[in-house]
């Protein structure tokens, strides 16, 4: 079976201005991205996320996992997390990322959202550990999902559907104009695996 069902290079730009953000659809066939659902559901170390709002701990139903080259500290929400080595999938889908988009990433923040009632309010990735106008590597595996952009100033919007087995990717400036979103949904019953591959700047020297 070959890895890719066809060739995908990109739908173009889908923001208007002030960024720029490529969805390549389906790179995976259906049996392929099932395949790598069924061993990220298994094989991360899935751990319920926690984030302070308001002085507040909270506990989300949300899952999430953070891996990388290195153990790199990712800050958001004032929580830190300390990256995982690399499972041997995570590192297969890190190359066939970074062939597509033609950028490398040294990390991957993942997330498991259980059925439509979870989801991400508004945000953008801005955190001071990423590189700055750094490319962002999205791959869905799972529900397909509404994935929405609002612009900071403007607030003009964009939407697509992420599919099952898809990649997106957003680079340059939008994390500085655009804010984007999960928004929840009760029409979806079926879990999503996410996984945004990144780039840290951050020097670490520990070793695994």
């Amino acid at each position: 079976m070959s890895l890719f069902r066809t060739p995908a290079s990109g739908s173009g730009n889908i923001l208007p201005y002030d960024g720029m953000v490529v969805y390549y659809g389906c790179i995976f066939s259906s049996a392929e991205a099932t395949c790598f659902f069924d061993t990220l559901w298994k094989e991360v170390d899935w751990k319920n996320d926690e984030v302070f709002l308001f002085g507040k701990k909270i506990i989300t139903k949300r899952k999430v996992a953070w891996y990388g080259d290195q153990p790199f500290r990712y800050s958001y929400s004032n929580v830190s997390k300390y990256a995982l080595p690399w499972i041997e999938d995570l590192r297969l889908l890190k190359s066939i990322a970074e062939e597509r988009t033609g950028e490398t990433y040294n990390s991957c923040l993942l997330n498991l959202y259980h059925d439509g009632s979870e989801g991400m309010a508004w945000h953008s990735d801005a955190e001071k550990d990423l590189k700055p106008y750094g490319a962002i590597a999205s791959m869905t595996f799972g529900a397909e999902r509404k994935f929405s952009f609002k612009h900071k100033k403007t607030g003009e919007k964009r939407s697509l559907l992420l599919e099952h087995g898809s990649l997106l990717v957003m680079k340059d400036e939008t994390q500085s104009h655009w804010l984007h979103r999960l928004p929840p949904t009760k029409t979806i019953h079926q879990p999503r695996i996410n996984l945004t591959f990144r780039t840290i700047v951050q020097v670490e020297t520990n070793n695994f």
